[in-house]
């Protein structure tokens, strides 16, 4: 197979030929004229697009903010890239290999609100950030502001740049209700001083789905001349936004959570007057400072989970992004309006259906987290995570398009019983 052909042929994976992509398509068509909001709700429509995925059936998975199931679609496109490029084998890297993670890049770029200058793929969030946060120019005395409930990972790369540079950390702790965006905003504005370098935030806190009002945050940093760092693991394909609309200085997120692209996949953003402030993570021969490219050394990687990327684009855009963030919105809505109110519970998540999305965490006073999920999942056959510190004890609870309503009715009934309601 020539060059022109095996473009050719990845790119037709990447739009259609895969079985299951006219189902989804036709469905899609039935309701096209319906509301978001209103789909939301449409039991009927959802359970259509359950068909499309592949589940287990001994237990219910209400703990898909790890890792989201792929859809068959792209399962098998995946398999298809897999069986592709071992076959070509060396062929495929030294020939067509960059064309096509550039290729992808860009459309994931389009999708993300930024130009394809300013984004490169990588492994996850944590490989994104850690490259920013390592690979800034440190000096003693500088400072940098991030919050209790940020990714461990990122404040462990912050404790060794510490230790390694004598810069200092200022660890704030982020309410779980909050009165008013102003509110948050003011304690990372209180936090900055004149030696602060950079501000990490998250998009949406892991343990409890809270959001955050980024664009403010990044305002208000601004204007102190502090840039800011976005860490967007749960966010990206699962509200809808554009880079742009953030004002951010860098953003990462793991693809392989909401895009729900096969393991190993993430993307770096750096808005283009900052990339030639970043060292590489890798050290790469000597290219132009602005090229975003040259933090992308990283040896050779599983290419094929680059080109899925693609496929899940592909699907994510079809499903469509309103509607996808209305469907997962309402599901943390149905059980969480149910048992906010009950005796012995604890939601650690807001009430204001603005500052969260398919993501909560609730709690059993008087029961340790871990003894809680052990409980739902050997008695109701129900899976979720235990989050014991950082001002949250209970379990984080995460549905996704292809979870029922009567799932989360299960889920209600067991969560009354252990709570004795």
């Amino acid at each position: 197979m020539d060059k022109r052909t095996f473009l050719k042929t990845s790119s037709l994976l990447g739009i259609g030929s895969i079985a299951g992509f006219k189902g989804l398509e036709d469905l899609i068509k039935s309701v096209a004229n319906v509301p978001a909001e209103k789909l939301a709700s449409d039991e009927a429509f959802w359970l259509d697009v359950r068909k499309g995925y592949k589940l287990r059936s001994e237990y219910i998975n209400l703990e898909n903010g790890y890792y989201c199931i792929q859809p068959q679609e792209t399962l098998n496109a995946y398999f298809e890239h897999i069986r592709e490029v071992n076959m070509q084998g060396a062929y495929y890297m030294r020939t067509v290999q960059y064309e096509n993670k550039n290729r992808v890049a860009g459309k994931l770029a389009d999708l993300a609100g930024c130009t394809k200058e300013e984004l490169i793929i990588t492994r996850n969030t944590t490989e994104s950030l850690d490259l920013i946060i390592s690979g800034m120019d440190w000096k003693k005395g500088d400072e940098a502001v991030m919050a209790d409930q940020d990714y461990g990972a990122m404040l462990d790369m912050f404790t060794q740049v510490s230790k390694r540079y004598g810069m200092t950390n200022k660890v704030i702790s982020i309410p779980n209700h909050p009165k008013s965006d102003e509110e948050i905003v003011d304690l990372y504005a209180k936090a900055i001083t004149p030696n602060t370098k950079l501000v990490m935030i998250c998009h949406m806190i892991n343990i409890t789905g809270q959001i955050l009002p980024v664009r403010k945050i990044c305002d208000m940093a601004h204007s102190k001349g502090v840039p800011v760092m976005v860490d967007g693991a749960h966010a990206f394909a699962h509200l809808t936004f554009k880079l742009s609309d953030l004002n951010c200085d860098y953003y990462g997120c793991s693809l392989h959570k909401w895009l729900s692209v096969p393991l190993g996949a993430g993307f770096l953003y750096v808005k283009k007057e900052n990339i030639s402030k970043v060292w590489p993570l890798f050290a790469e021969s000597e290219r132009d400072p602005n090229d975003i490219s040259r933090l992308n050394h990283t040896g050779t990687i599983p290419v094929h989970t680059d080109l899925a990327i693609e496929n899940a684009i592909d699907f994510y855009n079809k499903l469509g992004a309103k509607r996808k963030e209305e469907r997962l919105k309402y599901l943390q809505n149905y059980w969480t309006k149910q048992v906010r109110t009950l005796k012995n519970v604890v939601l650690n998540t807001p009430e204001d259906p603005q500052r969260s999305c398919a993501i909560a965490n609730i709690g059993i006073k008087g029961m340790k987290p871990a003894d809680m999920a052990k409980t739902l999942l050997d008695k109701y056959k129900i899976y979720t995570v235990a989050i014991d510190g950082k001002g949250v004890q209970g379990c984080r609870i995460t549905p996704n398009v292809y979870t029922t309503t009567a799932e989360l009715d299960s889920f209600v009934k067991a969560l009354k019983e252990m709570a004795g309601n």
